[in-house]
């Protein structure tokens, strides 16, 4: 019986130092002396969102935001290592710490700067309405009693949510068909399973000037605010932030991102 009692003993006491170290990573207030000394950063990333970051043919991630992260880094002498990741759990992957950063399109919204820390923006976007020019849907209102969709997570699906009166309303059954990645529901766009989609400007455009007949497609634009992509970060973060901005302050003045953007998105 006291043989026992002391391994239970042992037990505890060895679960409650797990414990503590646990806590005390996730209370770890500033990742950047481990990042500098580890010259490592770990982004986490949709790894079909093109043209911010994807798998090319080739099998490599290829993207602006790919290029921008590197560039970026490569100024403090870290390497960058991306994470694909399921969109709709990159905030719980974050605090998780199994990744550094949001880098990939990321929405600025007032929902998110309650979970996370954000940069300056670096790139300007709005969620659009994309559809085939066969459908003859010129407006959202012309989406009423028709299936929408968009992708698990993304901030066109938060922006449906959150302005009901321009289109959650009036689709059919009051809710969008939810996605994992933008390429299956314009698979399903194609197969006309939806009639329309809101999506990333920035994707959205990227995806139809890639397509066969591009002129198959339209695109909408509907009343919902502007967005600024921004880096997520945790709250925790303040002097890699610091780092973040003071670079990309740096890439604006001396051309660096224009460059970047020239590659991406032409003139």
């Amino acid at each position: 019986m006291r043989k026992l009692k002391k391994l239970l003993t042992i037990f505890c006491a060895l679960a409650t130092v797990v414990a503590l170290s646990a806590c005390a990573r996730q209370k770890k207030q500033n990742s950047w002396p481990r990042i500098q000394q580890q010259k490592k950063i770990v982004v986490g990333l949709d790894d079909s969102f093109v043209p911010m970051g994807f798998r090319a043919k080739s099998g490599k991630l290829e993207g602006y935001d790919i290029d921008l992260a590197r560039a970026l880094f490569k100024h403090y002498g870290v390497k960058v290592s991306f994470q694909p990741i399921d969109w709709s759990m990159k905030e719980t992957e974050l605090r998780n710490q199994t990744i550094d950063l949001i880098w990939n399109g990321y929405s600025v919204t007032p929902e998110r700067k309650k979970q996370v820390r954000f940069s300056e923006p670096y790139l300007k976007n709005h969620q659009v309405l994309v559809t085939k020019r066969s459908s003859n849907i010129t407006s959202f209102a012309d989406m009423k009693g028709k299936t929408v969709g968009a992708q698990t997570g993304s901030s066109g699906a938060a922006d449906i949510d959150g302005s009901p009166k321009l289109l959650k309303n009036i689709v059919k059954g009051k809710q969008p068909i939810l996605y994992d990645t933008f390429n299956d529901a314009f698979i399903d766009l194609n197969a006309n399973r939806i009639q329309g989609l809101i999506i990333d400007e920035v994707y959205g455009r990227y995806y139809i000037a890639h397509q066969k007949d591009p002129k198959a497609y339209r695109v909408t634009e509907g009343s919902f605010p502007a967005e600024a992509f921004a880096i997520g970060m945790r709250k925790s973060d303040t002097e890699l932030d610091q780092k973040i901005n003071s670079e990309l302050n740096a890439m604006r003045k001396d051309g660096e991102i224009a460059k970047i953007q020239k590659k991406w998105f032409g003139n």
